[in-house]
């Protein structure tokens, strides 16, 4: 069975138990306690965002978008784009200086263009003042100098999704903590013919979350706390040895493989244990009345937070998204006032729920959101922004660890070891002259 993207896309978040009910929001609710913004006359808005995995986050983003312009009359065009193609999008926008008001872009991508972005810092501290405070991690990539260059909008979870009857059937009664463990269940699931798949390729989301994970649980780091690149070190070395010998264990390919590849694979049922969001297994779950092996898969999968390696704590990246208004929109209140109605209950509570678990909240006020609860295998998903560690760790976020990211230096280290294009030092090596390009200390 082959899986493409629309069907991986189409996920809906109609079998989250307790979703809230959708509650109309008329103009008399949209002047909110304490801060107002009175749009432009004749303003008219258009946000790019990415492309959903979970049908239910854009369906209901769209219901909300449209309580907006019931509400003020300000409409919103809201188109998507592949999640590879927003980081560049972004960047031509900012640099041109037209394009989208807003959008939804990735990691710390608004720290490469801050002087182009709308200081949103009376929104931001209004929000967090309301809904119980930032979380740490979303807020860093949200924030420079102390302003707001943007509104933490979600984390996108990362967690271990596996086949349960696979991993029984391969000796192990539950799902190995550590990271020793973990090679060993993905050895034993090879041997039964269920080999295990993470993605070496230029994935925005699960690429970098598998290549920082790899290093980081290892005590590896791209830079230190003054932002001096630290790369090439013992621990990063035994970082691409462990994963060496993890590759051994997966289904050949996966050096080529983008955010949707995973999702494929494992439900035609040629892996059994990905690192993914929770897309993959409500794609499964939605689908399952329609399709009898998809059902069995459904059934059969659990999720997990990734192992415990060598660092002896849980160490992940998980993918933010933040929305931006670009200062060339000629509309910044209507903007403003855009992003204030979608981050207020209950147009968040709604789209948190509708998500399935997909999108975590950055707003602590939004924890008991009913949808963590809802299924045993959210729970994995429901801490991500409390948990995450940012992209740029040791060091400060910024032009360097946006731009270091965003040329993939991390994940093309650890491809170009475990293929055998170049030996752990040479990798190493290579790695570190990519990022002296961008961290000038």
């Amino acid at each position: 069975m082959k899986f493409t993207r629309r069907d991986v896309i189409r996920t809906t978040a109609a079998a989250a138990a307790g979703a809230l009910g959708s509650r109309f929001v008329g103009s008399s609710a949209f002047a909110q306690e304490g801060l107002t913004y009175k749009p432009e006359e004749g303003a008219k808005l258009r946000l790019l965002r990415w492309s959903p995995f979970v049908q239910g986050d854009e369906d209901q983003w769209l219901k909300n978008t449209k309580r907006f312009t019931e509400a003020t009359g300000v409409e919103v065009r809201v188109d998507k784009e592949s999640w590879e193609d927003i980081r560049p999008k972004a960047a031509v926008a900012a640099n041109v200086g037209s394009g989208p008001d807003l959008m939804f872009v990735w990691f710390d991508d608004p720290h490469q263009y801050p002087d182009k972005l709308l200081d949103v810092t009376e929104l931001g501290d209004h929000l967090g003042k309301k809904y119980g405070g930032w979380y740490d991690g979303p807020k860093q990539y949200a924030t420079r100098e102390g302003k707001f260059i943007g509104l933490p909008l979600a984390t996108i979870g990362n967690a271990i999704v596996y086949r349960e009857s696979w991993v029984k059937e391969a000796g192990f009664s539950e799902f190995p903590k550590d990271t020793a463990g973990f090679l060993e269940l993905c050895k034993a699931l090879k041997a039964k013919g269920h080999p295990a798949g993470f993605t070496h390729g230029h994935g925005v989301g699960d690429g970098n979350n598998y290549a920082h994970w790899l290093l980081w649980s290892h005590g590896g780091q791209m830079v230190d706390e003054a932002g001096k690149v630290t790369i090439n070190s013992p621990e990063t070395l035994k970082a691409i040895q462990y994963a060496q010998e993890l590759y051994k264990t997966f289904i050949p390919g996966t050096e080529s493989w983008l955010d949707v590849n995973n999702n494929r694979a494992f439900l035609a049922g040629e892996v059994s244990v990905i690192a993914n969001g929770i897309s993959v297994y409500n794609t499964a779950k939605v689908n399952k009345d329609k399709d009898p092996k998809l059902a069995e898969i459904a059934k059969d999968i659990r999720t997990t937070n990734m192992p415990i390696g060598p660092v002896g704590k849980s160490v992940e990246l998980f993918q933010v998204t933040t929305a931006v208004i670009f200062n060339y929109t000629p509309y910044p209140n209507a903007a403003k006032a855009y992003l204030q109605f979608m981050f207020e209950d209950p147009q968040m509570s709604d789209w948190i729920t509708s998500s399935a678990g997909y999108c975590c909240q950055t707003l602590k006020a939004f924890d008991n959101n009913p949808v963590w609860k809802a299924d045993p295998n959210n729970a994995a998903y429901a801490k991500a922004s409390a948990t995450l560690r940012p992209n740029g760790y040791a060091g400060p976020l910024g032009y360097a660890s946006a731009a270091t990211m965003a040329d993939y230096v991390l994940v093309d280290m650890f491809a170009k070891a475990v293929t055998g294009q170049a030996t752990p030092q040479e990798a190493m090596e290579e790695a570190e002259k990519r990022a002296n390009r961008y961290y000038r200390v």
